[in-house]
């Protein structure tokens, strides 16, 4: 299996969110890197959690990333108070992503093939979220939105490994509030296969600059 960067699909999805005048909003720069790294991972099934008061514009990104990319967005709400003021809110934006209401356990379980996952730090079951995540067959990319909240918690991306599960890189960017982004690799995902993955190999294309993650 072969995962490839495309740089022209995350530059289309970035510049279609600066469109959406989300660089207006109290969150420049995340809704624009987020959209272009869902995009140009090509990710199909996306998930994010939100709740009432919450910043829109990750969403609008997220939004526009899976138009180009003709994937699934999901948002995981706590209850139907944020629900509503979801909607409403993506609604003025021209935009309407599939919204679930319900805890992690009851709500990850039916959400399979998850490759890109957005989760804000702030909230106490953002850990639950991430472990209980069912990720696809090739991995995912997982990124805690306002990093910066959890300073002196003690969260390490170990939460997630274990099992089929495996930490092939992470990274901390000091935009917005802080983004944590980390690259997990699954062996057999939720297709429950029992396969085992092979050794992931990067490479960058040296004229191109295009990075090419391969399963060897």
């Amino acid at each position: 299996m072969k995962l490839v960067w495309s740089a022209e699909t995350a530059s289309k999805a970035y510049i279609d969110t600066v469109k959406s005048q989300c660089e207006l909003q109290h969150e420049s720069g995340v809704a624009e890197l987020i959209s272009a790294m869902a995009a140009g991972w090509n990710a199909k099934c996306v998930v994010e959690t939100w709740s009432q008061g919450g910043v829109i514009t990750t969403s609008i990104g997220l939004a526009v990333a899976s138009h180009h990319t003709n994937g699934r967005h999901v948002c995981v709400v706590p209850d139907e108070r944020s629900r509503l003021e979801y909607i409403q809110a993506m609604s003025q934006a021209g935009m309407s992503p599939e919204v679930i209401v319900g805890e992690p356990e009851e709500v990850m379980d039916g959400l399979t093939g998850i490759d890109f996952l957005v989760v804000d730090s702030r909230r106490k079951d953002f850990a639950r979220v991430l472990r209980l995540a069912k990720l696809s067959n090739w991995g995912a990319v997982l990124v805690c939105k306002n990093a910066n909240s959890r300073s002196g918690s003690g969260f390490v991306w170990s939460v997630v490994e274990g099992g089929s599960r495996r930490l092939v890189r992470s990274v901390f960017l000091p935009v917005g509030k802080g983004l944590d982004i980390a690259h997990v690799a699954t062996s057999g995902g939720s297709s429950g296969s029992g396969k085992v993955v092979g050794k992931w190999i990067k490479h960058v294309d040296r004229q191109s600059g295009e990075e090419h993650v391969i399963r060897k």
